[in-house]
């Protein structure tokens, strides 16, 4: 295992690292801002693959379900602003994406790990989802995601809280 994957596995139970990124739109979102109100963090390899935008459009069509119960949808890759930008307006994605081009919120969330392709090991984002209550405290963590069912599971988990 390498390093950055021993890095931090944020569990269930303790407080979310703490982070400022910008943001599609040329904005920035702080998480420390967002207390008071659920957060679902989640973290996607890169912008526009069939995957990442099955997951996106997923919490895009289930919107309104978590907006009902005041949470906030930050999803998070190493993607550009600009390549942001272009991803939520070719999907008319309604919630915030964040740019972590360093990996370093990646990393405080240990999701940033070493992957293979075709025998080749690389660093990437691992496909995650940290829910994080309205305290800060993270209440469910899913990772290696499948997204088939994905979304549910999050407003489920959120509906308990």
């Amino acid at each position: 295992m390498s390093e950055a994957q021993n890095a931090a596995a944020i569990e269930a139970g303790a407080p979310a690292p703490d982070f400022t990124m910008p943001t599609d739109g040329g904005g920035s979102v702080t998480l420390s801002a967002l207390r008071g109100k659920p957060v679902v963090l989640y973290f996607y390899p890169k912008d526009d693959t069939s995957g990442c935008t099955s997951e996106a459009c997923g919490f895009r069509d289930q919107l309104p379900d978590f907006s009902g119960l005041d949470a906030v949808i930050i999803g998070v890759s190493k993607d550009s602003v600009a390549s942001h930008d272009k991803f939520k307006a070719k999907y008319e994605l309604p919630f915030t994406l964040a740019s972590d081009k360093e990996a370093g919120v990646a990393e405080a969330y240990g999701v940033w790990v070493e992957k293979s392709m075709y025998g080749r090991k690389y660093m990437g984002l691992e496909r995650a989802t940290f829910l994080i209550d309205k305290d800060g405290i993270v209440r469910n963590v899913w990772r290696k995601v499948k997204v088939t069912g994905h979304v549910a599971a999050v407003l489920k988990a959120l509906q308990a809280l």
